[in-house]
């Protein structure tokens, strides 16, 4: 048995997790000399011994969600190659019906994208985003091994320290920081037994080196002194009070927040109604046009400049004036998701929405932005033809919607999903049917 990287799954895999299992008993259970038997890899006994005193039916914890997982990752530094990733990991995950995930340097899973059916049975075993998969927290396991050593490893079945996790097959690798050589996180391809391939491992060396060299690559980097992060800088000069890596998130949420040099900021809902108009006009606009954009009755334009002059005192030169204007780019999710419907990538705009924007807002340009953005991206999903498209937006957004389920069931195969989507078409019609409104139709 070599004592390498590489799992060895052997021509017959379950035979060879059941050796497995039975090395991995005896060797905690101290029948056999520690790290020796010809039938476990060194790598993982050594994993398995750090791993003797943790409970092995406790589930790795979630410990970042919602809003506060959105800032934490949109500042983290692998967010700028993340698109990289995903190029090269992710949709490989996809085609395979795999899982792609990436982690900080503490294990923490910032995000968890591939095909929906695995997402959801990885669910069970809480390998989502905002869970922590380090050795301490998950076992002996792909990406908390491999950040536990410092180096990529694949990690088969029965060789995961968790009962729950050995229907799995995972290779990781760390991505270093260009700077320093300290790990920043962690890229990993997670899916059944063909993953324990030779190739998943080499995938996700050269996704880890490619986004290394991305990060190294970048134009107007350096090390902001004492920290941690890289932080970009503009035209290379120093960082003034703009910052470079402005976004704005307003999708699912009442306020929008704005995540800007590693902080983050978030509006009352006015404020918030300013700043994605604003987004939506890079070029611009009068007061006069600002005001008729947020309120559906008239309003004087000393209003807007008294609402504009308190986002300055927050905002400072961002905020420009004579037009009102964001004085420097920004990206916003819910611009990034308009662009993607433009395009017809349905599955880009459903990876990246979050909910309807602003969803209490009444700004009448918020409103129709928010329209415009929930009708386009349910026809688009619907008229996609696509079974995992339409899973996903069922599952997330449209539980209620009977013409969604409609369309998925044809796309199924014989299965307890379909079966499952036919009981939910029943369930609606009969809802519908007993609605005190069903006389009126």
């Amino acid at each position: 048995m070599s004592d390498g990287w590489l799992a060895e799954a052997g021509p017959d895999p379950a035979a060879s997790a059941r050796e497995i299992a039975r090395v991995k008993d005896a060797l905690l259970s101290g029948d056999e000399p520690r790290g020796r038997d010809p039938g476990v890899r060194p790598v993982v006994a050594q994993s398995w011994q750090r791993c003797a005193d943790l409970d092995p039916d406790e589930a790795a914890p979630v410990t970042l969600c919602g809003s506060d997982l959105d800032a934490y990752r949109a500042a983290h530094p692998l967010s700028s190659v993340i698109g990289l990733l995903r190029d090269l990991v992710g949709s490989v995950a996809e085609d395979g019906k795999h899982l792609m995930a990436v982690s900080d340097a503490d294990g923490r899973l910032l995000w968890v994208e591939g095909h929906a059916w695995p997402r959801r049975l990885a669910e069970a075993m809480n390998f989502v985003e905002g869970a922590v998969w380090d050795e301490a927290n998950a076992g002996t396991n792909a990406p908390g091994t491999a950040l536990a050593l410092d180096h990529a490893v694949q990690i088969f079945a029965t060789e995961h320290f968790r009962p729950m996790v050995q229907a799995w097959t995972c290779a990781a690798a760390p991505i270093h920081d260009p700077a320093t050589g300290r790990i920043i996180g962690i890229v990993d391809v997670t899916g059944g037994d063909i993953v324990a391939h030779p190739h998943s491992l080499a995938l996700v060396s050269a996704a880890a080196r490619a986004a290394e060299a991305q990060l190294a690559a970048t134009p107007g980097w350096r090390r902001e002194p004492g920290g941690e992060l890289w932080l970009p800088e503009r035209d290379g000069s120093p960082r003034g009070p703009l910052g470079a890596a402005a976004r704005l998130l307003a999708l699912g949420r009442d306020q929008a927040v704005l995540l800007q040099n590693g902080q983050e900021t978030r509006f009352n809902r006015r404020h918030s109604e300013i700043l994605v108009i604003l987004a939506q006009h890079p070029e611009g606009l009068t007061a006069d046009q600002l005001a008729t954009a947020l309120y559906d009755d008239w309003a004087a334009e000393a209003t807007v400049r008294v609402e504009v002059a308190r986002l300055r005192r927050v905002l400072g030169d961002l905020v420009g004036s004579r037009p009102y204007r964001l004085a420097a780019p920004i990206s916003a999710d819910f611009l990034e998701v308009a662009k993607s419907l433009r395009e017809k990538d349905p599955a880009s705009a459903l990876a990246g929405y979050a909910g309807s924007l602003l969803p209490r807002s009444e700004a009448p340009a918020v409103i129709a932005e928010r329209h415009w953005l929930d009708v386009r991206l349910r026809t688009a999903v619907l008229e996609s033809g696509k079974a995992p498209l339409l899973e996903d937006w069922l599952d997330r957004f449209g539980t209620e919607d009977i013409e969604g389920w409609e369309r998925l069931i044809p796309l199924l195969p014989p299965s307890v999903r379909r079966a499952e989507a036919m009981a939910e078409v029943r369930r609606l019609r009969s809802a519908d049917r007993t609605s005190p409104n069903a006389t009126l139709r």
